[in-house]
């Protein structure tokens, strides 16, 4: 089986890799904040870390996930 018959390079699975870390970065920062006794209330769920950071990050692993599946393969040649 050479390298041509694989549908990505190296490139694409690299790009796939780095985003399904940024994924699981982003979901690890959302996580937290609940309260110690499961009634009270912890404003910690409000932190920027938690509404603003994580989600982007996230999102930027999707694209980048997107970028790295769409993105063409340098090594595929188009052989007629």
């Amino acid at each position: 089986m050479n390298n041509k018959d694989f549908a990505f390079g190296k490139d694409n699975f690299l790009w796939i890799a780095v985003s399904v870390v940024l994924i699981i970065i982003g979901f690890i920062l959302m996580s937290g904040g609940g309260s110690a006794d499961g009634v009270s209330f912890n404003p910690e769920i409000f932190s920027a870390r938690r509404i603003v950071v994580a989600p982007m990050i996230t999102v930027l692993g999707f694209v980048l996930m997107i970028v790295g599946i769409l993105r063409k393969n340098k090594d595929k040649r188009t052989d007629a």
